[in-house]
């Protein structure tokens, strides 16, 4: 949302918050799928194998691969595209070219800043193209790296400092309570059961002591 391109109409704008409030969730799942498969062979794999083929600790390859993965994104989405830009766009220089790619992968989108605007800018429309595609390309490598980092073994740790822990007394509370509940439940279905059972079974004629005594008389 760089603002410099706007819908007017009333309807313009009822399509862009219907288009919004679809596009959003399918573009962020459509992000999360795709960093989700390249961080196992970009993490997860190198880092397995220097662990396992040189023997080096993992939480020292993970913050050395960390590191190193942090730099070459660095490099290759915020320096040599600002350099770029610079060099494409008559009125930035290299600070204000590094501003917008920060801006831009950061999803800040201020807009004060938004590159191939000018009339006189050759192959503009195959330049906006580059431009998207390098948006697209910046936001799956700062998920990676983002995705990376929080897989350290001391991120994790600092994370759970700020989680909310449970008592495990009131938790064993309500398994006891949940357990009584569920014996209860049991025993009164047996009991019932056992009480069907007695209704259903058929009458049993009991012979009369009299009968017996005039039997054996006879």
């Amino acid at each position: 949302g760089y603002g410099h391109t706007v819908p007017l109409s009333d309807g313009g704008k009822a399509f862009c918050i219907i288009y919004s409030v679809i596009g959003i969730p399918f573009t962020l799942l459509f992000l999360t799928a795709v960093v989700q498969r390249i961080i196992v062979y970009v993490t997860r794999r190198p880092v397995l194998y220097f662990h396992i083929r040189w023997g080096f600790s993992k939480q020292i390859v993970a913050i050395i691969h960390a590191i190193v993965l942090g730099f070459i994104t660095v490099s290759c989405f915020f320096l040599i595209p600002a350099a770029i830009f610079s060099v494409l766009e008559d009125d930035w220089n290299f600070l204000e070219s590094f501003y917008f790619c920060f801006i831009s992968l950061s999803t800040i989108g201020l807009g004060d800043y938004v590159p191939g605007e000018g009339y006189n800018q050759r192959f503009r429309e195959l330049y906006k193209i580059g431009i998207t595609c390098y948006l697209l390309l910046g936001l799956i490598a700062m998920m990676v790296v983002l995705e990376t980092f929080c897989e350290l073994h001391e991120l994790k740790k600092f994370r759970k400092l700020f989680y909310v822990k449970k008592d495990k007394e009131e938790d064993q509370v309500h398994i006891m309570e949940h357990d009584q509940l569920s014996f209860s439940s049991i025993s009164d279905q047996a009991a019932s059961m056992k009480d069907d059972q007695k209704a259903n079974e058929p009458f049993v004629t009991s012979q009369s002591p009299t009968s017996n005594d005039s039997s054996l008389n006879n």
